[in-house]
């Protein structure tokens, strides 16, 4: 991602002259060297283009940068008036994210030296609004920020829109291996992988678990000691595990099946996986603690075949520059009067990035799948704002579900409960929120993270032309079932 830029384009018109052209141009160069060196708009580059003032200006502007294959997308603005025509040509060709930034030179305006020159240069505040007119008339989605463009709130703004922008742009190159088939009978983990690749740019391909198990036969035991030393220095085991020979064998089957699959990811290109209890052939025990650990070198994990489960944990990870964020599931609830909560966990894969301690590596029986018992990561998630994301295929399109949750302190120790966990209270309440999920269609499987917003989460429905349903503290049941009627009928007209 830090390889990646944007393009500034200042648009003005040869209506004000060479002298007022030349200072427009010296604002916007101080306004690129100032956004470079916002911490909030790291690790991207923004690129100074020369002020565009007609049609050839910007149409030739617009196709470099769309041939540039490090440009992930423009910001545009208008220090002057730019008539919008001149960009009709520029904009028809055009493919990458739009940021309008409308914004200005100066904060404030100078009151005592205020004269028509200055309100000829500074003219943003009319200039962006024609801008916008264009966009609006040829139905072209970008993004608006308003406000100061030195100001904390809109830099932040500015960058978390880069970071959703450059992972759009990245997700054309996705990859997902997928160790076997779906889990048999389920059906929300299914979906059209042709329509993903269309709609997304993701690469989603099966492949034999028997490929998989024999990379792991080839790993030797060099390499699983390097990775036990790491296992041991990273997270807690105990002297009991540590001197038991079953249990340390299956941490060590563990970190054999680690160093497999980051070989077959890496020597594919792949950016997650899938695997599935139900198909094991040739392996001892279902990846645990391997696919934590590889979770939290950023890679996208699906459990029981959820390719569109991996996906989106890859695209939130990037977004949250990995932070804070695992494949999760709502699996059992606490329905205590008025303070009703929900605890996510799953059998195994729930990424340490999560956590709030030092980990610790235990050995235990699965009760599922018929293998052999795997080791796992056990640790308790942070508290914090988070959220909860869920993609699924509707036959015609593909609906994002985004739900705000925070997560809390358990109230109480689960000593015999082996696997991480969080426990959070969803909005606007469990028993309003299930609601809403289950009218939605929203899957088991989800995204969870305490870095990525759901306004995140809307900007990257937006640039990619999906719906998106927004569950949180002002959701009232009637009116997302109105919503969701709407909504219906829209997307069978498009």
């Amino acid at each position: 991602m830090q390889d990646l830029n944007f393009w500034f384009i200042t648009g003005s018109q040869h209506l004000y002259g060479e002298k007022t052209l030349e200072e427009v141009a010296a604002h916007s160069k101080e306004m690129v060297d100032f956004l470079n060196n916002a911490e909030a708009v790291k690790p991207y580059s923004i690129i100074f283009t020369p002020v565009v003032t007609s049609q050839e200006d910007i149409l030739n502007t617009l196709l470099k940068s769309e041939g540039d294959k490090n440009c992930a997308g423009i910001i545009t603005w208008m220090h002057t008036f730019s008539p919008s025509k001149m960009w009709i040509n520029g904009l028809k060709i055009f493919n990458k994210p739009v940021l309008h930034l409308h914004t200005q030179f100066n904060e404030e305006i100078p009151w005592d030296k205020i004269d028509m020159d200055f309100m000829n240069t500074n003219q943003s505040a009319h200039g962006d609004r024609e801008h916008g007119y264009i966009f609006t008339r040829m139905g072209i989605k970008r993004k608006v920020i308003v406000g100061y463009y030195k100001d904390e709130d809109v830099l932040k703004k500015i960058g978390r829109w880069l970071n959703v922008a450059a992972t759009v742009y990245l997700g054309k190159d996705l990859k997902i291996m997928r160790l076997g088939d779906n889990m048999r009978e389920v059906a929300v983990t299914e979906g059209d992988k042709v329509e993903a690749q269309i709609k997304f740019g993701w690469n989603v391909n099966y492949y034999g678990v028997g490929d998989f198990a024999k990379k792991v036969n080839e790993i030797l035991e060099e390499e699983i000691d390097k990775i036990i030393e790491e296992y041991k220095e990273k997270y807690m085991i105990s002297d009991e595990i540590l001197n038991d020979h079953k249990k340390m064998y299956s941490i060590r089957y563990q970190a054999r099946m680690e160093i497999a699959l980051l070989k077959m990811l890496e020597e594919g290109g792949f950016s997650g996986f899938t695997d599935t209890f139900e198909d094991l052939y040739g392996l001892e025990q279902l990846p645990g603690l391997a696919t934590q650990r590889i979770m939290e070198k950023g890679y996208g994990f699906g459990p029981e075949g959820d390719w569109k489960g991996a996906a989106m944990l890859r695209t939130l990870k990037m977004i949250a520059k990995n932070r804070g964020t695992s494949i999760m599931e709502d699996y059992t609830y606490n329905f205590e009067k008025g303070n009703s909560t929900v605890l996510g966990a799953h059998m195994l894969e729930i990424c340490p990035s999560l956590s709030d301690e030092k980990p610790k590596i235990e050995v235990h029986d699965l009760g599922i799948g018929g293998k052999d018992a795997p080791a796992r990561l056990i640790f308790n998630g942070k508290e914090g704002k988070a959220i909860c994301v869920s993609l699924i295929d509707m036959g015609n399109r593909f609906r994002l579900i985004i739900l705000d949750v925070e997560a809390i302190k358990k109230p109480h120790d689960m000593p015999n409960l082996p696997v991480a966990n969080v426990l959070w209270k969803p909005m606007p309440s469990l028993e309003e929120s299930a609601e809403a999920w289950i009218y939605a269609g929203g899957a088991h499987h989800t995204a969870f993270s305490y870095e990525v917003t759901a306004q995140d989460m809307i900007d990257f429905a937006e640039l990619l032309d999906i719906e998106y349903i927004y569950i949180n503290k002002d959701t009232k049941i009637n009116e997302l079932k109105r919503e969701l009627l709407i909504n219906d009928m829209i997307w069978k007209l498009k």
